[in-house]
Formats: structure tokens, sequence, C-alpha cells
């Protein structure tokens, strides 16, 4: 069997990354792309591995010569790289597909050595490796029958989201036996080009097969093995977490704050969202008005703060609206003062955002599972008076609860005491005795002007992604300067 790699491309879309090379000579964690695949080819029965190159071909020739002169190595040039597809390259290596079992690579992706191993040890002569669909998959899909025959291309055109619970992702590699690519599919290849020319790409071939009776390629799920296809600078940076080693993965994942979702072997523990909601009428309102929402401008803020009054029940100038509580923490901390308090271990959105100068006073609970009440609070912060107190009700991440009556306790004594108190009550729909809890108030706002509330609404109704929050103060100042 012969290994023939399509490394033609430009890579337009990785900008400067690619301007000196082709994208196989694109490093992810310090290995180049081309050397994972030629140093696990070495290591198999591959008895020719044809590569053709094209954009920055001579580059490539070089790398792979000095690296790898051991090897069988041929080369074809697609002269004509910047005007052509993957396609093209392929036909342009027709007389290798005519000789030999091939095992067709992209040189763009990146995967476990062991997703080689599961087409080349596959006992079916022509298969194409698949993964199951998940949302960050783009490209080409396929659908197979109960004997994993792939029954149907779905190119992105054709893509049905009603569908995806069917749909396999091809994972762009392919062992092809010699009498399938010379009897069925090099004329089907040649008649394609010759109909639709040279800018498509390898697949569609297939896709046409399918359509007129069965392409005879069997698909092979790869399972949870790791691989991806980077195409741009976001996809270089997920597969660099992806096949990052153990001990710096944590903190690349971390950076993709939120966008988890794209690391399908990740459980986030600390994904704070309502499983209850939205509820299912909400979403098929949300998917009704869609039109409107991506093409019409949103309500400016006062709206928006007119409308979230009106929910919570408080006066229009009490309330402020922020993209997420994130946004309203940010703008809210040079309020603050220099001198502020809070307990740890706490959400570290506050603290994340205090800038030089501030002075950061900390409670840490010796209580068991770090609880405390308000007297704790009052006894210590009596002891090491601050500016600002910062209190998370119920806290994150000890689940700490302090009751309505102790906590109106808190805000006269820190109003006594000349203090800001600020309560972030994001989790306080899920404390027991809601709605009962609630410091969104107007009596409350308007008796205590050093008192400020802030409010996710990504916790309570399972909507992280609409970035929407509250933040609520009798001072109308800072609801002012803030919105």
């Amino acid at each position: 069997m012969q290994a023939i790699l399509l490394a033609a491309g430009m890579g337009r879309r990785l900008g400067p990354l690619t301007a000196g090379n082709t994208k196989c000579m694109l490093e992810v964690n310090g290995v180049r792309l081309v050397d994972r695949v030629m140093d696990k080819l070495a290591g198999t029965d591959i008895s020719r591995i044809v590569i053709v190159a094209g954009y920055e071909s001579e580059n490539l020739k070089r790398h792979i010569i000095s690296y790898y002169p051991e090897l069988p190595v041929v080369f074809i040039e697609n002269k004509v790289f910047d005007k052509t597809n993957n396609i093209y390259s392929l036909w342009l290596a027709r007389d290798y597909l005519r000789e030999d079992d091939t095992l067709l690579l992209e040189s763009d992706l990146i995967f476990d050595d062991s997703v080689i191993d599961c087409a080349i040890h596959s006992p079916h002569p022509n298969v194409a490796l698949v993964a199951k669909y998940e949302p960050w998959m783009d490209g080409t899909m396929v659908c197979l029958d109960d004997a994993d025959n792939i029954v149907s291309f779905i190119p992105k055109s054709g893509f049905d989201y009603s569908m995806t619970d069917k749909y396999y992702k091809t994972v762009n590699v392919y062992k092809l036996s010699r009498e399938f690519s010379a009897d069925r599919y090099l004329p089907f290849l040649e008649a394609y080009i010759r109909a639709m020319g040279n800018h498509e790409y390898y697949e569609q071939v297939l896709r046409v097969m399918t359509m007129i009776d069965t392409c005879g390629i069997k698909a092979v799920d790869i399972g949870d093995r790791r691989w991806y296809e980077i195409d741009d600078v976001q996809d270089l940076r997920i597969a660099e977490t992806i096949f990052a080693e153990p001990a710096l993965r944590l903190d690349k994942i971390q950076k993709s704050y939120g966008g988890y979702w794209r690391y399908s072997s990740l459980l986030d523990f600390c994904y704070l969202v309502n499983p209850f909601f939205p509820p299912k009428r909400m979403f098929d309102e949300m998917k009704a008005n869609f039109d409107i929402l991506v093409r019409e401008y949103p309500s400016g803020m006062d709206v928006n703060s007119l409308l979230a009054a009106k929910y919570f029940g408080i006066e229009r100038n009490n309330i402020v609206v922020g993209n997420g509580a994130a946004e309203l923490i940010k703008e809210l901390i040079p309020y603050l003062g220099k001198k502020i308090g809070y307990i740890v271990p706490t959400f570290e959105e506050y603290a994340n955002r205090f800038g030089d100068g501030i002075q950061e006073v900390k409670f840490c609970p010796e209580a068991p599972l770090f609880r405390y009440t308000a007297d704790d609070l009052m006894d210590f912060f009596s002891r090491y008076p601050v500016d600002s107190l910062i209190l998370i009700n119920p806290d994150n991440p000890s689940g700490n609860f302090i009751p309505y009556n102790d906590l109106l306790r808190l805000i006269e004594w820190t109003r006594g005491n000349g203090m800001r108190l600020i309560v972030d009550e994001s989790f306080v729909d899920f404390a027991t005795g809601f709605p009962l809890n609630t410091l969104l108030r107007s009596d409350i706002l308007a008796q205590s002007p050093h008192l400020t509330v802030l409010k996710s609404i990504s916790k309570s109704y399972g909507v992280p992604g609409l970035r929407l929050g509250v933040l609520a103060s009798g001072n109308p100042r800072i609801i002012e300067e803030i919105a």
C-alpha cells in the first residue's frame, strides 16, 4: 500500500502563518503537520509516499529530503495550485492510484497515530474514516446504512440541522483499493473534471457516485480518537489545545472561556447554567424571530433598562442592563474605592478586575465547607475596615448562603460603618425560599444608596450565550455613569 498526501494548497485563511510555506509546514505545539504524518508513515508498511505539492513546493521538498532521506518519497508538482482545488491535485496522481492500494490523506490534518491505523487495518478494501457529528465540525458530512456503507455525501449547501443525529463528518482520510480507483473512481473523476472544472473537491466525485448508485465505500468510525482540520487561526489554536501536553492543556482550554463545546471529550463541571431553562416555547419564539434578531438593531440601553425594571418590579432609574454580569463588574470597580474586602474562595471575576492601587482584604472562613454568617463578616470587617465589601450570595463555589433577614442586618451595618456593599445574587433563584430572598426591590434600594445588587441572567434562565446581566442601585450617580 502507498500513501498519497495532498499538499498543494496555499492556506490563505492562515494569513502570515503560511506566507512562506504550504499549510502542512505549519507547526502545532512545535511540530510540523507534515512531520507528524511522515513519522507515522515511517512506522508502517507503506511502500511509497506520493506528495502532491504546489504552493512553496521547493521548501516542502527540501524539508522532506533533508529530514526523511530514507523514505521512498515521490513528488508531483501542481503548477496551477492557485487556480485549482484538491480534485486537480488528486487527478495529477491518477497513475499512482492505478498502480497500488492507496492511503489518501490531506495535509491540513492533525490526528492521533491510531487514526491512520483505523484505515490501514480495516478488513474492508475501501474505507473512509468518519467521526460522529459535533457542532464544531464543518465540511462534508455522510450518512450511513446499518452496515456502515456510505449512502450519501452531504455538502455544505445541503446541510440540514434537523438531521445532525444521523450525520458523520469525513475525517479526510481514505483507503482506496487499486481496483476501485482504476475501475470506478478515476472514470468518474475524469468525467467530473471535464464537466465541472478543476476548482472542486475530490469528495464531490464520491457524492455523484452515491447519487447514481453506491460509492462502495465503508465508513470506519474513529470513535474518541483525537483529530482536527486546520483551516484558519482559530482552528490552529484549538488544535494546539487538543494536542497539548497534559500539563499545559488545562491552561489553554481555560483561555477558551465558554467555548468548551469545541472540545468533545471535556466535561465542564463549572458550567453554571440552569438545566430547566429556557423552556421550549421560548426557544420556539426565538427561532421564529431569528431573522429580526439578526438583521435589525437591538433596542437601546434606555429601553433595555425599562424592560428590566418592569420585569424585576423596580424603578427605571435604579437599574442598568449589561453585556453579562462581567461587563457590569468591570464598570463598577472604579466606584468601590481603594480598599475592597471579599470572601475567599469566591467568584474570581471581581478580584480579576481589580487594577493597580487596590488593597485587597480577604476573609477566609475557618468553618468546615467554608461556611460563614453575616455576624462573621461584621466581626472580621470591624477589625479590618474597607471602603467596599463584595458578597456573592449564594456564594460560588462554596454554596454558602446568608438568609434574607441576616442580609438586611448586614446592609444596615455596612451603612452605619460607611462601607459600600455589593451583593451579587446571580444564584439566589436556587436558594431555599426564593423569591423572598432577592434584594432587587425598590424599597430596599431607596433606603440603601450604599448598596449595589448584581445579577447574571444566564444562571437563572440558562442563556449564557445571550450575555445578559443587571446592576441595581439606589445611588443614581452609579446608574447614570454605568449606563
